[in-house]
Parts: C-alpha cells; structure tokens; sequence
C-alpha cells in the first residue's frame, strides 16, 4: 500500500466534498433568498428558514472536510513511526488502517483502507501502540501486523 497515494486520493475526495457542499450551500442560499423576496406571509418565511437552516448544514459539512483537509495536508508522506499516530498508515488482521480522517472504507490500489480519525473509538484505541499489538474492533480482538 503507497502512503503517499492514499493521502493523494484522500485530499481529492475530500476536495470533492469541499466543492459539492460549497454548492449545495450556495444553492440553499439562492433558494432561501428567493423565498423572502414574496410578500406572501408566514408560509414564505418558513420556506426562507428552511432554506437558511440547509445553508447552514452544508456550510457545517464544507468546514468539517476543510479541517480534514488541513489534517492531511500537515501529514508526512514517509514518515514511518515506530508508534501509531496520526498520519499512520497500519497492517493489521483486520485489514488496513489510517489513522486520520474519518473517512470510512476506501478502495484503493485493489485494497480496501478504513480511514479514521483518531478521536473515534478505533482510532483512539490504536494511537500509541506498536506493531504486534493488540486493539479491539468490531468486538474482535486484532492484531497490528506492520506500521507503514
């Protein structure tokens, strides 16, 4: 598994994220604009509400993939640790883990990569450790193979 190209293809989902909230945003906020221009009473307003509470979701979901982006942006593409931390690329029973963004499973180079903030349960469980270590996940005690 190439570090260097899953933080790649991490940084272009992510930048995929940033731009389709961007324009949902931009879109709720168009809609919720539009809406207050009628004179038509209560009904209206409510619609503009809604339309301002969606901006608002999007607006919270392009600063949450910003962040992640910054994330990866200050990661080392070749550092390879000895102990997990962010930015750890790991082997395990359980399959690949990079401990980072909260991601999800990514398909990869034919490899499927669980991409995870170290602040969710895995991610915190794993921070520290060395390979040959045991964590839990899934209620499934695994193992760490490699560091990467």
């Amino acid at each position: 598994m190439n570090k260097s190209a899953l933080i790649l293809h991490l940084k272009t989902l992510l930048e995929e994220r940033m731009q389709e909230a961007w324009g949902a945003m931009e879109a709720a906020q168009e809609s919720a604009n539009d809406q207050g221009k009628s004179s038509m009473g209560d009904k209206y307003e409510t619609s503009r509400s809604m339309g301002q509470l969606d901006r608002n979701m999007h607006a919270r979901q392009y600063e949450v993939a910003r962040q992640e982006r910054i994330i990866l942006e200050k990661i080392g593409e070749s550092e390879v640790s000895t102990r997990t931390a962010v930015g750890s690329l790991l082997q395990t029973t359980a399959g690949w883990v990079f401990i980072a963004v909260s991601l999800g499973a990514i398909k990869i180079e034919n490899e499927t990569v669980l991409a995870v903030s170290s602040s969710s349960p895995v991610g915190a469980s794993l921070l520290g450790k060395e390979a040959g270590a045991y964590f839990e996940f899934m209620k499934k005690q695994h193992k760490i193979l490699a560091l990467h």
